[in-house]
């Protein structure tokens, strides 16, 4: 079912016997081929693709590389027409886009990170090399222009860009005309001179006219090459030519008609009879023209049309497939309905049937729907859907989709419960109940056995088990852990017990709802299960991919040594199978990436995201793209760029689908941990705010998210320390917005308060549920803020208790690293006490190390959460009480801005070179300025420059 190019359309084409030299027109390509476009923009059959053809043969005879792209209708869609651009490229650099298979399954594609790993690969060679796009317009639209646009502005200076067109481009074309990097042949130079069009009809074609009747023919046909091969074509056997001569005439608008007329005309009626019955054919072999006609002799005829030079496109060195002239096609469909509509419907249905035969079943499809046999058309797509899942081919099904009308998808369940899918993969949670209701109706509604309409479709015995399946993820989006579960079970009671991929599927969100419930060992066992169903069922992407999540569930019951070999062992195995479980190697370098980050590895962790991002920045935006983002915002984080981490995790949000992975680890929370680590306490706040976390009383409601719980002990702390309390949180207004309004809160710092009282309690019964439930990954961490709450209290010895603790539980499972570091200046002073208290040796080496990794990498990445003096400096800086001047270092990305603030960019314009949103940029902004003690722009600059940072 992959969605491959055709390689006809990767082919340039041959130049043909007696081409008309045309020096000036080939000097004109020479120059404009140096610079970023060359745009030849002319209407059909002016000689565009003849013309690059014979440029072609030069620039290869002097070694040039040249990757041939023609382009059609199918490719307007952007991830066929950047999958088809990647192959092009790949034919010249073969190591390029070595995912680009994956590019047919973007939903939504994307753009601007695909096409980024494609130009780091351009720029990685140094060669010239030039890409030729002809019949550019077949594919242009507004996503697919805003694409080439980005393409064009990054090209290095070795890459080149041919579009051949119709039309003008949606590019901004006035913008590189007028910096010189825009070259143009356009229809006034394409036009054939009246030596030219003399050339042609008395050389080439054969004709032996007058000086008068070529000025007639120039006159009338305006140098238009295709109107003179018609004209000459009429013009064959002629006794009279003078006379035809004299009758060309009328409105530019019907000489085409007029001529193609001519032409079928003087036909024979078997050559007529055959061009209109296969002009319903994009493509064509003589062996399908016989299925179409219902007559013999297609290859026959095919080659006597080629050499009549009517309009034939060889597509393939063998000559096995050749397609028409597109304009004589057009001409050809139009005769075809106006004198035979009846016989249409038959034809398409006839080439359906042929493509199906050789499973080739996207062009068996489309011909149903052409011939509006809806009902054929459906039965194809039920035919397709185990392999589409198998194989995790989802946006064919989503195109074919688009080409039935509702109707035809509400009377199927197999489509309709494929179309409920769909509409959760893009977050429209609300329609995908309705879709499963109405196939259950369907279903209920069919006669049982051989009689069925879905007798012997091989997904439609298994639909109650995928409904349950689907109700199960519906739960998950919503919270609902018990629905999930529920649902899951009932999944697994309908679904045979060969059906290995709906059982896998079930146990797999059985196996997610335990982990959500907290209840670790039995998440593990189950989701276990999962991933031996979905190796069972062949679905080797799902089976790897759902690794990483097994490794997750190893990484919460303490044991990441397990987890780390559970991936580098199906990183091993899924790497002998190449690029066809490419989405699945991903997944597992990112888990990969993250413990090594945890471990305080950064630069394994960079290695494993960067290999990643080999899929990510080239495939489509699948369910686990946003865990990507995620952990390079954790690298970004640990490496001390927090403005960075927060970028990725802005980016991470949209990708993010509960109905596909359990928020375990909130996206909102891991932003608040950042801007409680920043002093960011209003940001903080407000995200606490929101979830309803800042309620005094009873925190039995916290339990609903541990991650969530935890994050308010940070934030609890942060504000202990900033002399704040709930109360005082209150009074001081930080109830702002953070969307970036730029008004900023003002925080009068109190004597240090008792810490609520509550934190400890809600510690005391998250520790509890942990230990109850196998989750060691979590004591680690809610002893280590027990040992910062009471360290804040005041109470040394039981700090140092719960730390000991801490270390020992951390020293047994290994790769805790970030855990420590994250917590800055309190947790180092705790660290230097174990290091060198009396005890367990291997605690107090640990202690060391990590208080030596602290001082090369946690300092530097998170100097605050100090103590009471350091933080309340750094509380009250950021919100934007006076404070020292330049007290604070500015962060990799806050100076990379400032460095872009000092070039005299516009806001929007800075933004958009660091791939950042204006609102991210302003916080930026707006963290230089508090840093540096300024209040615009300007004095920003005139600071740094002061001193030396500039």
């Amino acid at each position: 079912m992959a969605r491959e190019v055709v390689a006809s359309k990767l082919r340039r084409p041959r130049l043909r016997p007696g081409l008309i030299t045309r020096p000036r027109l080939n000097a004109l390509m020479r120059s404009g081929t140096e610079l970023r476009l060359m745009l030849v923009s002319a209407p059909a059959e002016f000689g565009k693709t003849t013309l690059m053809a014979e440029w072609l043969e030069h620039a290869a005879g002097h070694g040039g590389r040249i990757a041939w792209l023609s382009l059609d209708a199918s490719d307007s869609e952007p991830e066929a027409f950047w999958g088809a651009v990647v192959a092009a490229l790949q034919t010249v650099l073969p190591g390029i886009g070595s995912t680009a298979a994956e590019l047919l399954q973007a939903f939504p594609f994307p753009t601007e990170l695909a096409l980024t790993a494609v130009l780091n690969g351009l720029t990685a060679d140094p060669h010239e090399l030039w890409l030729v796009l002809d019949d550019y317009h077949a594919a242009d639209g507004y996503e697919v222009g805003r694409g080439m646009a980005f393409l064009l502005e990054h090209l290095p200076p070795q890459v080149h860009v041919v579009i051949s067109t119709r039309a003008d481009p949606l590019l901004p074309l006035p913008r590189w005309r007028v910096r010189g990097e825009l070259a143009e042949i356009r229809a006034a130079e394409l036009r054939f001179t009246p030596s030219e069009v003399s050339t042609y009809l008395n050389d080439v074609a054969g004709q032996d006219l007058a000086p008068a009747q070529i000025a007639v023919l120039e006159q009338r046909t305006e140098g238009w090459i295709a109107a003179l091969q018609m004209a000459a074509l009429s013009l064959q056997g002629r006794t009279d030519p003078a006379a035809f001569i004299a009758r060309f005439a009328g409105d530019d608008s019907f000489i085409l008609d007029y001529l193609v007329e001519e032409v079928l005309v003087c036909q024979p009626q078997p050559v007529r009879d055959f061009l209109l019955e296969t002009a319903v054919l994009e493509r064509f072999t003589g062996a399908l023209c016989d299925a179409v006609t219902g007559r013999a002799g297609g290859s026959g005829m095919l080659l006597a049309l080629e050499r009549a030079n009517l309009f034939l496109v060889p597509l393939d060195g063998h000559r096995e497939w050749h397609r028409y002239h597109q304009l004589f096609a057009d001409v050809l469909r139009a005769r075809l309905l106006n004198e035979r509509p009846g016989l249409v419907p038959l034809l398409h249905q006839r080439a359906s049937h042929w493509f199906q035969d050789r499973e080739l079943m996207d062009e068996a499809v489309r011909h149903a729907v052409s011939a509006q046999d809806f009902g054929r058309a459906a039965h194809l797509m039920e035919l397709a859907v185990p392999a589409i899942r198998r194989n995790r081919q989802d946006s064919v099904m989503r195109d074919w989709l688009k080409l039935l009308p509702e109707s035809a998808i509400r009377s199927s369940p197999v489509l309709g419960v494929f179309d409920a899918y769909m509409l959760m993969s893009t977050g429209e949670l609300d329609g995908v109940e309705p879709r499963l209701q109405e196939a259950e109706r369907v279903m209920a509604a069919a006669p049982p056995g051989p009689a069925s309409p879905w007798a012997g479709i091989e997904e439609f015995a298994t639909i109650p088990a995928t409904i349950a399946i689907y109700r199960a993820s519906l739960a998950q989006a919503r919270g609902d852990v018990a629905g999930t579960a529920a649902h899951a079970r009932q999944a697994l009671e309908l679904a045979g017990s060969a059906d290995h991929l709906a059982r896998g599927a079930a146990n797999g969100f059985l196996g997610l709802a335990a982990w959500v419930d907290g209840d670790v060992h039995a998440a593990l066992q189950t989701f276990g299960r999962a991933v031996a169903d979905l190796h069972a069922a062949g679905n080797l992407v799902d089976a790897f991919g759902s690794t990483a999540l097994l490794a997750d569930m190893w990484l919460a019951a303490g044991r990441p040594v397990t987890a780390r070999r559970l991936l580098e062992d199906t990183l091993a195995r899924a790497g002998e199978l190449g690029g066809s479980v490419a989405r699945a190697t991903a997944e597992l370098h990112v888990g990969l990436g993250e413990i090594d980050c945890e471990a305080g590895e950064l630069d394994a962790a960079a290695r494993h995201l960067a290999a990643a991002g080999d899929f990510y920045e080239r495939a489509p935006t699948v369910e686990s793209s946003y865990r990507w983002f995620v952990a390079r915002a954790l690298l970004a984080s640990a490496s001390g760029d927090e403005g960075l981490a927060l970028d990725f995790l802005n980016q991470a949000g949209p990708l993010y689908h509960r109905g596909f992975f359990p928020e375990v680890r909130p996206l909102a929370a891991m932003k608040a941990r950042i801007w409680i680590r920043q002093g960011e306490l209003p940001q903080a706040a407000a995200w606490a705010r929101s979830r309803g976390l800042l309620a005094a009383g009873d925190a039995n409601h916290l339990y609903e998210c541990e991650y969530d719980a935890l994050t308010l002990v940070r934030l609890l702390l942060a504000l202990h320390r900033a002399g704040l309390d709930r109360a005082g949180l209150h009074r001081a207004g930080l109830a702002r917005t953070v969307a970036g309004t730029g008004s900023t809160a003002q925080l009068h710092l109190q004597p240090a308060k008792p810490l609520d009282p509550s934190v400890e309690t809600l510690l005391e019964r998250l520790l509890q549920t942990a230990e109850a439930s196998g989750r060691a990954g979590s004591t680690v961490e809610i002893r280590l803020l027990a040992a910062l709450v009471h360290d804040a209290q005041g109470h040394q010895g039981l700090a140092r208790e719960s730390f000991a603790s801490a270390l020992a539980e951390a020293a047994e499972s290994e790769g805790r690293v970030r855990l420590f570091l994250d917590e800055g200046t309190p947790m180092q002073a705790l660290l230097r006490e174990a290091s060198h208290a009396s005890g367990p040796g291997h605690t107090s080496r640990r202690a060391s190390r990590l208080l030596s990794l602290a001082h090369s990498q946690g300092n530097a990445a998170h100097p605050g959460h100090g103590p009471a003096s350091d933080t309340q400096t750094m509380a009250t800086g950021s919100l934007g009480t006076a404070k020292p001047a330049g007290t604070e270092t500015l962060s990799t990305r806050e100076l990379h801005v400032l460095r872009l603030l000092g070039g005299g960019l516009s806001g929007p314009a800075i933004a958009g070179e660091l791939f950042i949103s204006y609102n991210t940029l302003r916080t930026h902004t707006k963290h230089i300025f508090t840093k540096l003690g300024v209040n615009d722009r300007r004095a920003a600059v005139r600071t740094a420059r002061e001193r030396g940072l500039l």
